[in-house]
């Protein structure tokens, strides 16, 4: 019977990694074996930083298997998504030879981590329909198996279109790689879609993998938190692979704060604000006569085509209001991605771009 290592990298099975002076669990009160510091820097008034983190915080770790719903050895925390996303394709895909599939318009991280890595990218576009930006799920499955890819990214909210992809799509993709490639679904924005998360079929599928992350809903993106939720014995793999210290105690205690029962009810409150404010802004950015198109949203940013996308930024630049410029993006070239900020930044959004005048 497969197994989800059977997909991980021949090389690196087996691979201990480096073992560092943490990894070994003694007990003393007089530490000396990883040739720190004996005195905090001056400008440590904590004392926090003298001596090396524990390389995956256990509080941390059960804080955010409760969160996600998955155990303890099932997650592994790191430096945001974008190292998540790195040491998956770094484990698994052998250079020149295994191929990491992805859905442009999307996020650039996981062509830039095939690239960095020598994998083949196999790009299958999603499709501009009615609804908005779709994957293409029989196309992903039939690429995925004549183009030998050995990992699958599914971004759910899509960014930057938006929209989320359902559990069944997800599970089809699985079920038909299962042995072949591992589906990677980048949950980055899931706080703010009601799809549920792909945690929920992990006891089913071995090949697949969750990215999820602290830094839009958690408003945590300089603390660096980012979590990969996959099988345990693939968990292991990518320990074995990743940098000796990959959370900085600082960052560690913060993420702890931010996900406190008082925190995460403030947090839940703010996202509630964010999809208000995303059907609000995305119903006046309609009615503007400078924009083309909005497209509905599960995440916490909108898409919209103008008429004129170059004057449009340019007017929001002036406002003092800076967006993201989408159009070198594949099938976006006329297009900006907004991020919801609060009700009264969303205003200055719309006041500026309610000055230009329409394209004839």
């Amino acid at each position: 019977m497969s197994s989800v290592l059977d997909l991980v990298r021949d090389d690196l099975r087996g691979f201990a990694g480096y073992s560092s002076a943490r990894s070994a669990k003694l007990e003393g009160d007089v530490w000396l074996n990883a040739n720190e510091s004996a005195w905090a820097n001056p400008g440590d008034m904590q004392a926090s930083c003298r001596r090396y983190p524990d390389p995956q915080p256990q509080a941390l770790r059960e804080r955010l298997a409760g969160l996600y719903g998955c155990a303890t050895d099932q997650l592994l925390i790191g430096r945001g998504s974008d190292e998540a996303i790195d040491l998956l394709v770094r484990a698994l895909c052998a250079p020149g030879r295994d191929a990491v599939l992805y859905t442009p318009p999307v996020f650039g991280m996981y062509a830039v981590s095939a690239r960095l890595q020598n994998a083949p990218a196999r790009e299958v576009p999603l499709r501009d329909t009615e609804v908005g930006f779709v994957p293409d799920i029989g196309a992903i499955i039939a690429t995925a198996k004549q183009g030998n890819a050995k990992l699958v990214f599914l971004c759910s909210p899509s960014n930057p279109g938006g929209l989320s992809i359902g559990l069944q799509q997800v599970e089809a993709v699985a079920s038909a790689l299962r042995g072949q490639a591992l589906v990677v679904v980048d949950e980055a924005y899931g706080e703010f879609s009601d799809e549920p998360s792909a945690v929920s079929l992990l006891a089913r599928y071995d090949n697949i993998a969750v990215l999820r992350t602290l830094s839009k809903a958690h408003a945590l993106a300089a603390a660096r938190i980012g979590t990969v939720i996959a099988d345990s014995a693939l968990i292991a793999v990518l320990r074995s692979c990743q940098a000796p210290y990959p959370i900085p105690t600082p960052c560690s205690s913060l993420a702890l704060e931010g996900l406190s029962d008082a925190a995460l009810a403030l947090t839940d409150s703010r996202i509630a604000t964010v999809r208000a404010e995303r059907e609000r802004l995305r119903a006046a950015l309609a009615g503007c006569a400078c924009v083309r198109r909005v497209y509905v949203s599960d995440a916490n940013f909108l898409l919209v085509r103008f008429n004129d996308a170059e004057a449009a930024f340019g007017a929001l630049l002036a406002a003092g209001v800076v967006v993201r410029d989408q159009r070198a993006a594949p099938q976006l070239h006329d297009a900006l991605r907004i991020t919801l900020g609060t009700p009264e930044q969303n205003d200055r959004v719309l006041d500026a771009l309610t000055t230009l005048e329409p394209v004839a």
